[in-house]
């Protein structure tokens, strides 16, 4: 319990100095003009008070990824809470806070407009379908989870597939809609949902007190057979860092009518879902020293809710686990229409432009919901897809992000160390995980720092011409 306590304090020392660091940093200007304003278009650029930019961009990164990812993670040990306080800490947040206020200063682009800013063209086409993929992943397997647990509560009077054509039909609105209409109406109403779950689990886990591991009985696997490193930094989806966010940024930065506000939307989203990872973790824990680890994380998170918050509380509690993955499949979609409208500079004032981009999302994704529901094997490969494509991601937007603060001569090792960190973390998965190339754990660590080591090389030789004036803008 002393080890949770100290983590959460250190995620709210964190925003208060790191964030305060890395605003200092980047430079934020409360003079500067803002797209919302000069570029308002009354469907995606719509100028937003911050409290509820915050609400929106928190539930647009806090789905299943902070919940069933802590769960999972869970299994390792302590080490799991000390992934998700300094990967959230120096990882997670500036990597959403630094992705989002380059979006503003570049008038609200998308992600892989940002790649290509600074990665160039080639790497901003793979970037573009490894984005899509991941996001058509989200948008799948954030409806069959939700759905599993609304059939549960109704005792099944309602089935899963009636729940997934329902939530199915809300991402279809949900997509085409202005952003006020629909995302900025509910998602408050969401987040304190959300908000209420994690931290009704939290005084919970302080009143009751149960058993928690320690940081200093030891930081290996505790009830997964895995080996710590990568399994855990891939599990813990988004809980420390994640991709899918940078994707999801440009939402708020279009909408965000003070850059001095970013601290607060973009690092501060981050660490607020840093702590409800950090809670579900530590729930997960308790659970498992009583029960073992036999169910799901969607079981383990009824069960959790139901005799840890009572009835009533219970019933929000799991209001908030499934409002959480349905608002952050939503705006998935949107932020794949957005990516290939921006791509293809097609305007989106038109409801006919934006159903000719959705449709074809739509149908891809429903593909991918129907294979992740045929059996629970079927939902396990999609989820571990999503996690390492997310985590990928990251690795791209970090690699940006640094060659941004290089660009501009300033401290660009907040992000070259976790760029580094991520990508041994992603290649090393890939290379020996089941559902990779299988290979023995010390070819994948080779492998991984090989490529980690180019990335260095390329990156410093850029570096060099930069410095002596040999780069020209669009060269990088």
């Amino acid at each position: 319990m002393v080890t949770f306590v100290i983590a959460l304090i250190v995620l709210v020392l964190g925003y208060v100095f790191y964030g305060k660091f890395i605003e200092r940093l980047f430079g934020a200007d409360p003079k500067r003009d803002v797209p919302a304003k000069s570029m308002a278009d009354g469907v995606d650029y719509i100028a937003m008070p911050t409290w509820k930019a915050y609400m929106i961009q928190f539930l647009n990164i806090a789905g299943l990824g902070p919940i069933f990812g802590a769960i999972m993670g869970a299994k390792f040990g302590t080490g799991a809470y000390l992934w998700i306080v300094f990967g959230t800490i120096f990882a997670g947040s500036v990597h959403d806070y630094l992705s989002g206020m380059m979006s503003m200063r570049h008038g609200g682009e998308s992600l892989p407009q940002l790649i290509g800013r600074y990665l160039g063209g080639p790497v901003q086409k793979v970037f573009i379908i490894f984005s899509l993929v991941l996001l058509i992943l989200v948008g799948a397997v954030f409806i069959s989870q939700p759905a599993d647990i609304l059939a549960r509560l109704t005792n099944n009077a309602v089935g899963i597939n009636t729940w997934i054509a329902i939530i199915f039909v809300y991402y279809l609105i949900a997509t085409l809609f202005p952003i006020d209409k629909i995302i900025g109406k509910f998602y408050p109403i969401f987040g304190a949902a959300l908000l209420f779950m994690a931290f009704g689990i939290m005084i919970a886990l302080l009143v009751e007190r149960p058993e928690l591991p320690e940081m200093w009985n030891g930081f290996g696997t505790k009830y997964d057979k895995n080996p710590i490193f990568p399994m855990m930094f891939i599990s813990i989806a988004c809980g420390a860092i994640s991709g899918f966010h940078a994707t999801q940024s440009p939402l708020m930065a279009r909408c965000m009518t003070n850059e001095s506000k970013g601290r607060i939307v973009f690092y501060g989203a981050m660490i607020s879902e840093g702590i409800v990872a950090l809670i579900w973790a530590a729930a997960a824990t308790a659970y498992f020293g009583e029960h073992g680890t036999d169910l799901g994380a969607a079981a383990i998170v009824l069960e959790i809710s139901k005799t840890w918050l009572g009835k009533v509380g219970g019933v929000l509690a799991i209001l908030g686990v499934v409002a959480a993955p349905i608002s952050t499949g939503d705006t998935a979609l949107r932020s794949a229409r957005l990516i290939v409208a921006d791509f293809f500079k097609i305007k989106q004032k038109s409801i006919g432009r934006r159903l000719a981009i959705s449709i074809p999302l739509f149908v891809i994704t429903l593909a991918a919901l129907l294979y992740s529901i045929r059996d629970k094997e079927g939902f396990n490969i999609v989820w571990r897809y999503f996690a390492w494509s997310n985590q990928t991601l990251a690795v791209f937007t970090l690699w940006a992000v640094t060659v941004y603060l290089t660009r501009q001569k300033k401290n660009m090792l907040v992000t070259l160390i976790p760029a580094m960190f991520m990508t041994i973390v992603t290649v090393t998965y890939i290379f020996m995980a089941p559902e990779g190339f299988r290979l023995a754990p010390w070819i994948a660590y080779i492998i991984a720092g090989v490529v980690a080591l180019t990335f260095l090389v390329i990156y410093l030789l850029w570096k060099r011409r930069l410095d002596k004036g040999h780069v020209k803008v669009g060269e990088e």
